[in-house]
């Protein structure tokens, strides 16, 4: 006899959870009284494949979530980064579930790349054995929304692939359609194969996850990560100190935070999600332009509590931006967009918020109740953890820095920015929560490790350096960093000094760009090491990545490539193959942004 009450008596009708978390909280009591019966469950007979893509690490946690819903409905699976499965592995699935978010401009994330063009080769093995489907993880302020599921899901098709479901795109509010698709999806694969694992009522079987779950790892890969941005923990904030000089035209802050009883277990090259509110001044302005008071309500919430804890005001959504177009045919946005340039478009709206968008459509913008439902919801940020919980346990630390600009009619500021260095005091809780990269990490304690870091790229790699320290590890370090000027843009300098001191950092090349009439960055000082840099490499070295994604981060790749190039003297295609094999082995990783 069942020792649990009806899973319908475990939930009451009112308990504030969605579709999706009320599917798989059933999933998962039906799963735990399956667990308690005497008779062994079969062996399974067959084996999903979760290959996921991922640049910040929620597609790995999704695809977690996936194979723990897969295994609780009978069926075998495993999660495999996209880039380590070849073509004639892929040849030789049955199920496949793709799930990868988008990275850039529509292209593939990192851990993507290589098997994208495998699988585009004329060559590759044709797949009419492999049933499959695909999730995607976007944000529909860029272009190429889910850009790489989209490719995946057609090449496959194109290759004789069968679809078991469609596949479903996902905005940055991803939870519950994702945890939708994971249910649909498992629950159409264990019916067509008779797998005979616990069921919820109505059909849908545990999935390994709430929605909430899938916003950050899975319950059960680490201890405090019932911590979500629906659900995130109110960190107290310890420590607010301000790295760059008084002269700088930066304003970069090291910020501290304590753990608590959140159960938070980081790795160094884990991400911290902030969940920021938005500026009161800046509410109070739209109320002012919308001839609104704030007190009307939306949602069953005040509208001034809507705009300043949930909507998004500082970056206008594509809807917004088609809709004032129609609105407003005589506006400067409404000229610009019928130009069809989309980079002449990027520029004008750069540094544009809701409200210069709506002053812009003067008497033609919507008007309160209009306009609401095009403003997107209020994101966390996520932000490069600094430090090591080996060196600093219980504490996390961020290095941010403040955005700010504007002339002298208008003061514009980042969100979560201003929010960590302007509205919350020392002692104040801010709601955060831990975003795991898994492939982002400190390598083995004898291997030598390469960081190419400037400006708050730094975060992660002075987390790397204190976790070495901490250890004891042996392998060489080597780092590059830069700013704009030695005197005030140099942070943590007494720290970096230190660790050379120490014996820890065994080497630091700076590039500071303004100091000098001919500009240097980091990547000319990866060039005038070139033969010290490729014998590093050759060594085993990890070569690491932290920062821009847009421009640093691509110039110092291509300044990698010509230092390869030249080192091995045999062309841009070995050099090109040569890099291939660095991600491959894991030895060429980025955190960019």
């Amino acid at each position: 006899m069942s020792l649990l009450p009806p899973t319908g008596a475990l939930i009451p009708v009112d308990a504030p959870f969605s579709a999706a978390q009320e599917s798989w909280l059933a999933g998962f009591i039906a799963g735990i009284a399956a667990a308690g019966k005497k008779t062994a469950a079969p062996a399974p007979t067959t084996t999903i494949d979760v290959l996921f893509g991922t640049q910040t690490g929620t597609a790995e946690s999704l695809a977690d979530a996936l194979v723990s819903g897969a295994k609780a409905r009978g069926l075998g699976a495993r999660a495999t980064a996209l880039d380590d499965v070849s073509p004639e592995q892929l040849a030789t699935m049955s199920h496949v579930l793709v799930v990868t978010s988008t990275y850039g401009e529509g292209e593939m994330p990192d851990n993507a790349a290589l098997f994208w063009d495998a699988v585009q080769a004329s060559t590759v093995p044709r797949l009419e054995g492999l049933q499959y489907a695909v999730l995607g993880l976007g944000d529909t302020g860029y272009d190429e929304f889910c850009q790489a599921g989209k490719l995946i899901d057609t090449r496959f098709e194109q290759l004789g692939a069968t679809r078991v479901h469609d596949r479903v795109d996902c905005d940055v509010d991803f939870e519950d359609p994702a945890a939708m698709w994971t249910a649909a999806v498992l629950d159409r694969i264990a019916t067509t194969v008779g797998a005979t694992g616990a069921s919820a009522p109505g059909g849908a079987a545990a999935t390994g996850a709430t929605a909430a779950d899938v916003a950050g790892t899975s319950r059960a890969s680490r201890p405090g990560s019932q911590w979500t941005k629906r659900n995130p923990y109110p960190a107290r904030l310890v420590a607010n100190r301000l790295l760059s000089g008084p002269r700088s035209a930066k304003e970069i802050r090291h910020y501290e935070f304590d753990l608590g009883d959140s159960g938070i277990q980081y790795a160094a090259g884990d991400a911290l999600a902030v969940v920021p509110q938005n500026d009161d001044g800046l509410v109070d302005e739209l109320l002012t332009h919308l001839a609104a008071t704030g007190d009307e309500t939306f949602d069953g919430r005040t509208v001034r509590e809507l705009l300043r804890t949930d909507r998004e005001v500082r970056t206008p959504s594509k809807d917004l931006i088609a809709d004032l177009v129609q609105r407003a045919p005589a506006s400067e946005l409404a000229a610009v967009v019928a130009h069809g340039d989309k980079h002449e478009l990027d520029r004008w709206l750069w540094g544009r918020d809701v409200l210069d968008l709506l002053r812009d459509a003067g008497t033609d913008a919507p008007g309160l109740d209009a306009l609401l439902p095009f403003l997107r919801p209020l994101q966390a940020r996520q932000y490069s953890i600094s430090s090591s919980p080996l060196a600093h346990p219980g504490h996390v630390h961020l290095t941010v820095a403040s955005v700010r600009y504007g002339d002298v009619n208008r003061r514009h500021a980042g969100v979560a920015s201003t929010h960590l260095a302007d509205r919350v005091a020392v002692g104040d809780q801010v709601g955060v929560y831990l975003q795991p990269n898994a492939a982002f990490s400190v390598p083995a304690d004898d291997a030598p490790l390469v960081m190419v870091g400037p400006g708050t790229g730094i975060a992660p790699f002075r987390g790397f350096l204190h976790e070495r320290a901490a250890r004891g590890a042996t392998g060489a370090n080597w780092l590059f960093f830069g700013d704009q000027h030695r005197d005030t843009d140099f942070v943590y300098r007494d720290e970096l000094e230190q660790l050379q001191d120490q014996g820890v950092l065994t080497r630091l090349d700076l590039a500071f760009s303004r100091d000098q009439a001919e500009k240097v960055y980091v990547q000319t000082r990866m060039r005038e090491q070139s033969r010290e840099l490729y014998a590093w490499l050759e060594d085993g070295a990890t070569f690491t990545v932290c920062g821009d994604a847009s421009r640093m981060a691509k110039d110092v790749e291509t300044a990698l490539l010509a230092v390869i190039a030249e080192q091995r003297g045999k062309g841009d295609d070995d050099a090109a193959e040569y890099l291939a094999d660095l991600r491959r082995a894991k030895r060429y990783v980025r955190d960019v942004y």
